[in-house]
Order: C-alpha cells, then structure tokens, then sequence
C-alpha cells in the first residue's frame, strides 16, 4: 500500500461524511474583537454528565450548538493571529492566573471558555510575528494546524495498530519514504517522537544496546560491565545527548566533549584522538553523534569524515539533524547534509523548518529490524498479526501513549509538496544570506561562524573589549531592539559571553524588515 493509495481508499470516507455536513464555504466571516463576544450563552454550566457542550453527542443531538462553539473559537483564533504584527513578538507582561480559577469548583460557561483562549493566545510566544527570529519556532502551516484539530477529535492512540489504523499504517510507510530522501537503504525505517530530546534518546538507547549486545545490556543493565560506555559528540551538541546518557544510566560525564573549529563544527583529528584516548584508559566507546544544524550556530559538523571514523573505529554514528534536515527537501543545499545517508540513525524534527505544529519529531534507523531485536518490548494486552508483518509503534518505542502526530506532518507534505517545501527553505537561505550582507557592510558586528543554515549568531561589538563589557552592551542591545522595535533575538550563552542569535524562519519576514533591524542597531548607544 502506497501513499496515493491511502488517499484513494479515504477519499470515498471523507466525500460520504462531507454530504451530511453543512457547507462552510458559504458562510461570510465575521470580524471579532474579542472571543466571547457573540458567543450565545450556553447551558454548560448544568452539571450533567453530557449536558450543554462538554462533548459531542454521537447521535448529534448537540451538533448545531457544538458547531456554533467551535465556529467562535476557529473565527476568533484567525481574527487574532491574522493582527499578529500588533502583537509584541513574545509578551511583555506574563499572564497572572488567580490560585482559584486553576481547579474551579464548578463548571464555567462556554462564553469564559471563549475569553480564557483568548487570554491564552495573549500571554503567548508570537511566532507568526515576521519580526520573531529568537528561536527555531515557527509560525505553523495551516494544514498542521488541521492535522492538530484531527487528530485531538478522533483521539486515536499509536500505541497500537487497533488503536490507531490509518495513523499506525501512514506513519510506517511515511517514516520509510523519508528515510530514503535522507539516502538510507530500502530496510530503513523509523517513528515519531514527542520531540528531538526523545528522539536521540531513543537512538543512543538502540545504539547502547546493539553495541554491546553481546553483554545483553538490554536486558541484564549496566551493572556486568566492567568498562564504562561512552559517547563522543561535539562541544556544541545538544543538551538532549547528556540527558540521554543521565537516563541511559551512564551519567553525563559518559559524554565526552569533542572539541570544534573555529567554525563550530566537530574537529575529526580531535575525534579520533579522544576515541583513542578513551581505549586506553579503559572506557568502552560505542556511538558518535555528529551534529547538523547546531542550536547556537547553525553549523554542520562534517558527515563523511565522521562516518567513516565511526566505519572504522566500529562506533554507532548518530545524526542530530533536528533542524538541519529540513535542507533535504532543497537541491540547492541538501548537499551540505553530505554524509548523513551513511547514518545508522537519525533525528529530524519538521516542527522546526517545516513549519509543522508541537511536537514532531522522528528518529530513523538504517535498519528497522534492529528495533525488534534491541528495543522491542511485546504489548501481551494488544492483538497484533504477525502474518502481516505490522508492529505495535509503541512497541518499538519509548513512548506508550502517543498522539498520531503523523497527521499534521503528512497533511503539511500535501498541501506544500516537495516543491513548496524547497521553496520555502531556499528563502530562508536567501533571507540569511541579505542578513549577512547588511553584517557585512558593518566593520562592527562579528559573527561566531559562517551561515550554513538560516541562523546567525553575531554581536555588537562596540565599546569595551572586556568579555563581560560585551555580553552586557549585547543584552542591552537586545532589550532595545524588543522595546523599539519589535524585534525579538534570542541571547544566547556562547564563547564564555553573551551573544545574539537571529532565526530566519518567518516567510513575511521582509527585506525592510532586516534594514529596519540594522538601522536601530546603527544608532543604538546602549549606554
């Protein structure tokens, strides 16, 4: 079964079900000010099981007034976020919510439901803001923003087949396409996660247990060792990889730091002596995660020289592609992921450049198999034919529990495609690119590395030369461009200082946009 042919076998399913319900498109759209202001009062207050709109009869015997409300919430949603650039692009006062309210003693109308969204959308991080580059958030697709509204309805649960078909069934075959654009082989595979952090932490486990599969560790723990695992990863990986070896039960000294050029990528001599180092005193090497798309810089760490270290050394090579593997999706700059096909796994997670809404994350591994023989724990309580060949997603990993998450990401590829994905991720390259031009142009301003994503980490560096001097102008700096501005940088710790990051992300952010940035920094004093 391919993709083509889930949508066929849907579509009579979606067309039957669109006959017995009312027409939207005609509707005329209503502007609203606020959430709650033309919403009817409703009967939610009664404290029946089912009374007023708590749920959705499935007889429908609620429909018109369920309808009605979820109406209110869609319109004042939209009239809200299309007025984003009114809207600083994070709060500047943090919403207060009295101790009584959090746990009410009785139900609240429809109508404070309406006003408590909107209240909610107030005290949030803006992304849709063209002005918000703080960070690797995007403004969501509206088909992931679909996709999330599915999804939470059907309540499906990928735990297991039974529990969720067409997600369980869309999920694995999806996770196999895209395990080949990334130029794995035919026998990859993989699954979503609730986020990169668990996503690397379910490759590091699958890594630790096929490389020391011979001990059984999977089964028998850590305790038969009489060698110390460890992992090498750059000085700038995520903080994701520590955590991943504190539960691993090797703690975070288990990682050992491996020291990066002056272009905040891995240094491959410095991997290959740290390895050696490491077997002589007695530890037990088993993975390597190399890093595409640091958080702080964007950088990518070199691939084919660490993959064929990891090749001879015999070492597990993880790629953290969280960000950086959205350049797949670009002929123009999916080579500078050169070297990730030679992955035993992957991370990459489109709620960033893909503009799909929390969380999405996947983790691939060049051979799906190896899930069954070193991470699988068999669900007794779920029926599974194994005649077919289809697994229980929740068997395979860490997570139980899980929304079909699936749904917003393959909905995103259709409405895009590849060629509207590759649009949008050459216009950041070229949205960074003028950024770096208009640095350029200012004798000034340092970055910390070259571009080799849609991130630039730089400094204002005006002023004393003193390390902490900077860190507190660049601070200022970016308080000023908030305030007087509208623009929002994130301040990130970086080389024992204080630096800003830029993210270009946002489509409607504008060439004007990016000269009006500049200009304030041209003539901000900061003292």
């Amino acid at each position: 079964m391919n993709l083509i042919k889930i949508v066929n076998e849907a579509t009579p399913i979606f067309n039957a079900r669109a006959q017995s319900c009312t027409d939207f498109s005609s509707r005329t759209p209503k502007r609203v000010t606020e959430f709650s202001t033309i919403i009817t009062p409703s009967t939610n207050h009664k404290t029946g099981l089912t009374s007023g709109n708590k749920f959705l009869d499935p007889r429908g015997k609620n429909l018109l007034s369920v309808q009605n409300l979820l109406h209110q919430l869609v319109d004042g949603l939209t009239e809200e976020l299309s007025a984003a650039v009114e809207l600083a692009p994070v709060p500047t006062e943090w919403m207060s919510i009295p101790q009584s309210q959090l746990i009410p003693d009785q139900p609240v109308s429809d109508t404070e439901l309406l006003e408590t969204c909107r209240q909610l959308v107030r005290g949030s991080m803006n992304p849709a803001h063209p002005r918000y580059m703080g960070h690797m958030d995007p403004l969501p697709s509206i088909s992931s923003v679909m996709g999330s509204l599915v999804t939470a309805a059907v309540n499906n649960n990928v735990l297991s087949r039974e529990m969720s078909p067409i997600f369980s069934e869309l999920e694995q075959r999806l996770m196999r396409e895209l395990a080949l654009r990334f130029g794995l082989p035919e026998t990859a595979g993989g699954m979503l996660q609730s986020g990169g952090t668990l996503c690397n932490l379910q490759a590091l486990t699958v890594a630790r247990n096929s490389q020391l599969g011979l001990n059984d560790v999977h089964r028998n723990g850590l305790i038969q060792l009489t060698s110390q695992p460890v992992i090498f990863a750059s000085e700038l990986c995520h903080s994701s990889v520590q955590k991943s070896a504190m539960i691993l039960g090797l703690g975070t000294a288990a990682v050992i730091p491996v020291k990066v050029d002056d272009q905040c990528r891995m240094c491959p001599e410095a991997l290959m002596n740290a390895i050696t180092l490491s077997r002589k005193s007695g530890q037990l090497p088993f993975a390597v995660v190399a890093t595409a798309g640091t958080t702080v810089t964007g950088n990518i760490d070199p691939l084919p020289a660490i993959a064929k270290i990891c090749q001879n050394e015999n070492l597990w090579f993880h790629v953290d592609a969280s960000y950086g593997g959205a350049a797949i999706f670009s002929e123009a700059h999916k080579s500078c992921l050169q070297g990730i096909e030679r992955a035993d796994s992957i991370t990459f997670n489109p709620q960033k450049w893909c503009y799909v809404t929390k969380a999405c994350a996947l983790v691939l591994f060049r051979e799906e198999k190896i899930l069954d023989r070193y991470f699988r724990v068999a669900h007794p309580y779920m029926s599974l034919n194994e005649e077919d060949h289809k697994i229980n997603l929740g068997e395979w990993g860490i997570q139980g529990t899980r929304a079909p998450e699936i749904a917003k990401w393959w909905l995103t590829l259709l409405q895009f495609g590849k060629s509207g994905l590759e649009k949008l991720i050459d216009h950041s390259y070229d949205m960074v690119n003028r950024f770096n031009r208009l640095i350029d142009e200012r004798d000034y301003i340092e970055r910390a590395s070259i571009s080799e994503m849609n991130i630039v980490c730089f400094r204002d560096t005006r002023g004393s030369q003193n390390e902490a001097a900077l860190g507190e102008r660049n601070q200022r700096l970016q308080r000023g461009l908030m305030k007087d501005c509208q623009t929002f940088v994130s301040l990130p710790r970086f080389r024992n200082s204080r630096w800003l990051k830029a993210v270009l992300l946002n489509p409607f952010t504008t060439v004007n946009d990016l000269q009006e940035i500049f200009e304030y920094i041209d003539q901000f004093e900061g003292d």
